[in-house]
């Protein structure tokens, strides 16, 4: 396997990473308005520290995606420079 397709494939583990993060906000933000309507005040400072977790994972993880588009596009180049 060339450098281009290992890190095609990296960026795809991480693209899977980034759409459960995405499903895993969801469910806390309706956790959240569940609890909202409930007026539980335990519950909903609970989910919202982990909604503030899951963002900064999020973030992370969108800015390992960027470098890696930044990577692949790079060993495109340099394999298209080497043909």
């Amino acid at each position: 396997m060339n450098e281009f397709d290992r890190l095609v494939g990296e960026q795809l583990r991480t693209m899977d990473q980034l759409l459960d993060l995405q499903l895993e906000l969801e469910r806390c933000q309706q956790l959240e308005q569940t609890y909202m309507k409930q007026n539980d005040a335990a519950g909903l400072q609970q989910v919202q520290e982990n909604l503030r977790q899951k963002k900064e994972t999020l973030l992370h993880v969108q800015q390992v995606f960027e470098a890696q588009t930044q990577q692949v596009i790079h060993s495109f180049q340099q394999e298209k420079v080497h043909m």
